[in-house]
């Protein structure tokens, strides 16, 4: 029993970091198989209850631990001074890119595998990162290892296996 509640404990800490608004629970997360391996089987559902309980609890302190930290750090950036404040210039004003940004061509390509498909299209990264196609992805990503190319205008491109798409991503976490 203890070694199946820290297991579901294990598995469950690496997930709370990029965790979803509402927990699903445990029954949810695991497959039948990782189910009776972990031997959840053999717990009544009030058992079960009680360890999703214990999650839901840990995750809500670790985004509230998270949230503070995050205050912490921008609250010791300096911000911007009248000074030193950032005034737009007449490009920016009309929506114009101005010509002092990075080349997109310069920056590196994404290489992660995709863990799982969080809806019909939208997909969860090995790193926590979640991305949304702008057309339905006619691929199994699952797996995977995939490629997230930088193009013009902010967008980004999904290369799957190592052969080019023409689906168009973006990211949402």
């Amino acid at each position: 029993m203890k070694i199946a509640f820290a297991f579901v404990l294990l598995s469950f800490t690496s997930l709370t970091a990029f965790a979803e608004e509402s927990f699903p629970g445990l029954k949810q997360l695991l497959s039948d198989a990782e189910w009776k391996r972990a031997g959840l089987d053999r717990l009544s559902p009030d058992q079960v209850g009680v360890i999703d309980a214990a999650l839901i609890r840990y995750q809500g302190r670790t985004a509230t631990q998270h949230q503070e930290e995050l205050a912490q750090a921008r609250a010791a950036q300096p911000g911007p001074t009248s000074a030193t404040a950032h005034k737009p210039g007449m490009l920016e004003r009309f929506g114009l890119p101005t010509f002092d940004e990075p080349d997109w061509r310069d920056v590196p390509p994404l290489r992660a595998t995709v863990v799982s498909w969080v809806s019909a299209n939208r997909f969860k990264l090995d790193n926590g990162q979640v991305w949304e196609g702008f057309d339905p992805i006619p691929y199994e990503l699952v797996g995977k290892p995939i490629e997230i190319s930088a193009r013009p205008r902010g967008q980004f491109a999904l290369t799957v296996d190592g052969k080019a798409t023409t689906v168009r991503i973006m990211r949402l976490r």
